[in-house]
């Protein structure tokens, strides 16, 4: 379906941070299933699910609708070069301060999975036990939490 390099802060392969919900439709098709934001939720967004690709795409209703946020669960996904659902949390860990990435904090789930996060890198992993089950990854905002859009 696409390119599956994580590129931090800017997006997944073609698929851009930035992009109107028209413009991510005309390169990857239809979502399977769109979900609506609930009213508790911090922001009001749409997700547009591709569950058969392992993709959640979500855009903020505060941003215009524009891509802010993917979450995947595709095993083919690339970091680095890297096939992180296929290394343990050490060596995810590892691959990071490799590139320079050392800012980490990490928190046990109630629900017993483990959240790693670069907040820097607006990337947060989890793992059930030592397996990657989710990567969630963003747009980056600066400073002034001020939404940092890569160029188109």
């Amino acid at each position: 379906m696409i390119n599956k390099d994580i590129r931090l802060g800017k997006g997944l392969g073609k698929i851009k941070f930035g992009l109107s919900m028209e413009e991510v439709e005309e390169l990857i098709g239809e979502p399977e299933e769109i979900e609506e934001s609930d009213e508790e939720d911090e922001f009001e967004h749409e997700a547009w699910n591709y569950w058969e690709d392992g993709y959640s795409l979500y855009f903020d209703k505060e941003d215009d609708y524009k891509l802010s946020c993917i979450e995947t669960a595709n095993r083919e996904v690339q970091l680095w070069g890297e096939r992180i659902f296929e290394m343990s949390k050490d060596q995810i860990v590892r691959l990071f301060a490799d590139n320079d990435v050392t800012d980490i904090e990490e928190e046990d789930a109630e629900t017993g999975e483990t959240r790693v996060s670069f907040e820097k890198e607006m990337i947060d992993l989890y793992f059930d036990e030592d397996q990657l089950i989710a990567v969630n990854f963003g747009v980056f905002i600066n400073d002034n939490l001020e939404v940092m859009w890569p160029e188109k």
